[in-house]
């Protein structure tokens, strides 16, 4: 492979070229995480970004591509949606319903779309995105394959803060690591990531590419992503929105916590910070704070294998005779039916 820019402004000139693949008999993975915004509020528009920046990295042989948390549907940085505790208010209440308006079911026929997208350009498409169940919104990844098939997702299990106001909470028959020729894929969201026992679990499922959107644009969110690569012994790629309050809609339908005037258009609400790390816990691109990019690496899987001798959390420098842990991972359900039961006061057709 040609070297590749470890970082490409979107709709400006490349820089900062990284050789990577010492191993020229290990198999090598372009990759390229996107750092980019949402349209607010305007779901086919967002798609059509994606599609954009998806073809992109596919022009620089990029095999992955991550996007941020929520990119499709939108990360309702700054809202309130009218909560204080004991009452909601009206236009809160106006609010997440524009919001839901915004989320896609999953399947729907903006997966359709996502899926003919990684198809036409050929990429593992790893996709953050609100789902909409019913009347219930998650925070979740899409996965698809190169061929265009979607491969399933993960739900969020734990929204932090007030995030817990606007979206359910995944169970444990979301956590998936699959299998597939450029490597293990699977991915935790945001501040997920803090969580050890989640972690286990997928390092117990052999992950090897770690996907880590977020909405954590601080300067402390890379050295999280040095440490889960260190321990997992697997590359991370972490992707976040860079957005600015023009990228939001205006006042007063979208009104950002404090007082309005003080943020002009150009204000920066998200500085993005997205990364690439190795499993030695070498930065191989980012973090990235300038602006809507482009953050792409190749990986030398040989490194894990390399890294694991070193340290392997759940392999050799484990002890299940003294620390072990169960993952429930049944779906869980609020209602279940029985089929052919009698339930009194219904009736079959």
């Amino acid at each position: 492979m040609a070297p590749v820019p470890s970082s490409a402004p979107i709709d400006g000139p490349l820089f900062a070229e990284v050789n990577m693949g010492s191993d020229s008999s290990a198999q090598t993975v372009r990759v390229t995480v996107v750092q980019a915004s949402t349209v607010f509020y305007d779901t086919p528009a967002t798609l059509d970004k994606a599609e954009r920046l998806v073809a992109d990295a596919a022009a620089y042989g990029s095999q992955l591509v991550l996007f941020p948390e929520a990119f499709i549907g939108g990360y309702p940085r700054g809202c309130t949606f009218g909560v204080t505790i004991g009452s909601r208010s009206a236009k809160g209440k106006e609010e997440f319903q524009k919001y839901h308006a915004s989320a896609i079911d999953v399947p729907g026929p903006e997966v359709d779309r996502l899926a003919a997208i990684a198809g036409k350009y050929k990429v593992y498409l790893v996709m953050g995105v609100i789902e909409r169940a019913g009347y219930t919104l998650y925070c979740t990844v899409l996965f698809f394959n190169s061929q265009g098939q979607y491969m399933g997702k993960h739900r969020k299990i734990m929204p932090t803060a007030l995030e817990r106001i606007v979206w359910g909470f995944g169970d444990g028959s979301t956590i998936p690591v699959f299998e597939t020729p450029i490597g293990k894929i699977g991915a935790v969201i945001c501040w997920e990531n803090r969580m050890p026992l989640l972690r286990t679990a997928v390092y117990g499922k052999g992950i090897e590419i770690y996907c880590a959107p977020t909405a954590d644009p601080t300067n402390t969110w890379h050295l999280s992503m040095i440490h889960i690569a260190l321990e997992g012994g697997c590359f991370v790629l972490s992707a976040n929105q860079f957005c600015r309050r023009k990228d939001f809609p205006p006042a007063p339908d979208y009104v950002f916590i404090g007082p309005e005037e003080e943020y002009s258009p150009d204000s920066v609400v998200c500085s993005g910070g997205s990364v690439i790390i190795s499993p030695s816990g070498t930065i191989l691109a980012g973090p990235n704070h300038e602006g809507e990019a482009l953050i792409s690496a190749d990986l030398d899987l040989g490194e894990i294998a390399r890294a694991k001798f070193d340290f392997d959390v759940v392999g050799h420098y484990s002890r299940p005779d003294v620390l072990s842990l169960t993952v429930k991972d049944d779906p869980l359900n609020p209602v279940t039916f029985t089929s052919g039961a009698k339930i009194e006061g219904s009736q079959k057709p």
